[in-house]
């Protein structure tokens, strides 16, 4: 029998057992890291912490971190080198700088209007310009049947509350693991454009959320992309982080860079029980 989201989120959360190894993120320094929630060596031990789960079990980092063999659109060998340290202090430099070079719609990232929207491009309509009210707030987090792309029928079983107005949808993209997969899949899970348009249509969702590169379909990018972007209101949040993470209530944060001119850009996202 399937609860209804209305009811889901009145269940209080349990605490969530992190299932990541060392290996699901490997240092790109070729020394030993953990995902540990509390530091468990000395500072002369010189082991970075890398977490998943902070706030002793109420903070959820749902950003995918970047890594040259993480997944990038349409590519087989993955995203590839991104960061360079041409001022290096081993190299007589007075400070480590790095520098990167990345597509903007790289790992977790948002969409921007002039994303497919040639005249919003040009209007000016970039990251620079979304609200921030609507990237910050409570939100929902659900599971969708896995065994189909995100149509109007799914969208409508889901029983969305009226006033909700931030959806984040995990799908079976997370059980595929296919963020940590190096090369793009064609097959990921994603909405198809009665979809979309039922949501918009039915419900006050302003911010909704996937876990692959795209929240549409590979079979109908476009038709679901100009659904959810046409009123400038809806913000898409792409490739999240959504494993181990329970389903129900939580408030969310997310944060893109301010780029002038640019239709997406990379983001960091939480999740706060």
């Amino acid at each position: 029998m399937k609860i209804p989201i209305f009811l889901l989120v009145l269940i209080p959360l349990s605490q969530v057992i992190l299932a990541f190894a060392d290996s699901a993120y490997p240092s790109p320094y070729g020394i030993e890291t953990t995902t540990s929630c509390s530091p468990s060596a000395s500072s002369d031990d010189l082991i970075p912490i890398r977490r998943e789960v902070y706030g002793n079990g109420r903070i959820f980092d749902i950003t995918h971190r970047m890594t040259p063999d993480m997944p990038s659109w349409e590519l087989e060998d993955g995203l590839g080198q991104f960061l360079w340290l041409p001022k290096s202090m081993k190299n007589g430099s007075l400070a480590n700088n790095s520098e990167m070079k990345l597509p903007t719609h790289t790992g977790t990232h948002i969409d921007a209007p002039g994303h497919v929207y040639d005249h919003y491009f040009d209007a000016g309509f970039d990251v620079d310009t979304l609200d921030l009210q609507v990237l910050n707030g409570p939100a929902l987090l659900v599971d969708v049947p896995r065994d189909k792309n995100l149509t109007a029928d799914v969208m409508q079983s889901l029983h969305i509350p009226k006033g909700v107005k931030r959806v984040l949808f995990r799908t079976l993209n997370t059980d595929r693991r296919l963020m940590w997969k190096k090369a793009f899949d064609t097959s990921y899970v994603g909405f198809m454009k009665d979809g979309a348009q039922w949501l918009v249509d039915n419900t006050d969702i302003k911010l909704v959320g996937i876990d692959y590169l795209s929240v549409a379909a590979f079979d109908d990018l476009l038709p679901s992309h100009h659904v959810f972007l046409k009123s400038r209101e809806i913000i898409l949040v792409e490739g999240l982080k959504l494993d181990d993470v329970e389903a129900g209530l939580y408030t969310v944060h997310c944060l893109p860079l301010r780029l002038l001119g640019a239709e997406g850009s990379p983001i960091r996202c939480i999740l706060i029980k």
